[in-house]
């Protein structure tokens, strides 16, 4: 963490000094579990399986990155769940409050789309909320493949909020450590009483991208096509993506 008054850099220096030093840790330290839970990937891509990418509160934006993107795997799905997608819901506490609420994963996948054979990635900061231990264990229960994406600090220095006494990273086929400092921030400052300027969006954000493309290379080095979206915005690129929706349209929940 970069403290004191920040001598001759600037703020916005300063945590971008921070940030990259995350990003050059992680590419370092876990590209074995990068490339792991790429070849998960790309197994289930392979097999016929479906793909899912849960995160709530601001966890779910490294969801949200991966799913209809210019560039991203056609085939990545995001699981919703009403009030905790995000911050849109008033008051903005109440998704922190489901995160706690014991029964409620294992009623969202009662009722939801993942099946035996289909991936599951599961984004959570502290992974020791109720919620993502109990995706990942009925998740894995339905015969789902699931990857979490968690900062191993929380589990060391926090205590578990699960009756099970365990952590997201308890129960997955393949942990991504973001390395994410405990708190999420990656500043101090005198004169600002708390420890400021949250790193976990820009470096979980970045384990997503690199688990995607190491999946879109093995799909291809294994001889398969990987279905990838391209940018709407560019000559073709519409009609580029609906050929991609037809062909897969009983792997992508995206669309009607």
């Amino acid at each position: 963490m970069s403290q004191g008054t920040g001598g001759a850099k600037a703020p916005g220096e300063r945590f971008l000094d921070a940030a990259i030093a995350l990003l050059r840790q992680v590419r370092d330290e876990e590209s074995e579990r990068i490339t792991a839970a790429g070849e998960l990937i790309a197994d289930t891509v392979a097999d016929g399986g479906r793909l899912f990418a849960f995160g709530a509160g601001h966890s779910a934006l490294a969801a949200q990155d991966v799913v209809y993107r210019a560039g991203g795997l056609a085939l990545m799905n995001l699981l919703t769940v009403p009030g905790l997608t995000g911050v849109d819901v008033r008051p903005a506490t109440l998704g922190s409050a489901l995160e706690r609420v014991d029964g409620l994963a294992a009623a969202v996948l009662d009722v939801g789309p993942l099946r035996a054979g289909d991936l599951l990635v599961i984004i959570s900061l502290s992974g020791r909320n109720a919620l993502p231990v109990e995706m990942a264990t009925h998740a894995r229960a339905r015969g789902v493949k699931v990857i979490g994406v968690t900062s191993v600090a929380y589990a060391e220095k926090t205590t578990p909020r699960h009756s099970s006494g365990t952590f997201l990273k308890d129960h997955c086929d393949v942990v991504l450590d973001s390395r994410i400092p405990l708190g999420d921030t990656v500043l101090t400052q005198d004169g600002i009483d708390a420890p400021f300027a949250p790193a976990s969006t820009v470096v979980t954000s970045a384990l997503m991208q690199a688990v995607i493309a190491t999946a879109a290379v093995t799909l291809a080095t294994r001889g398969h096509t990987p279905p990838m979206l391209r940018s709407g915005n560019i000559d073709g690129g519409l009609e580029w993506n609906d050929r991609v929706f037809e062909e897969y349209a009983d792997r992508i929940f995206y669309r009607d």
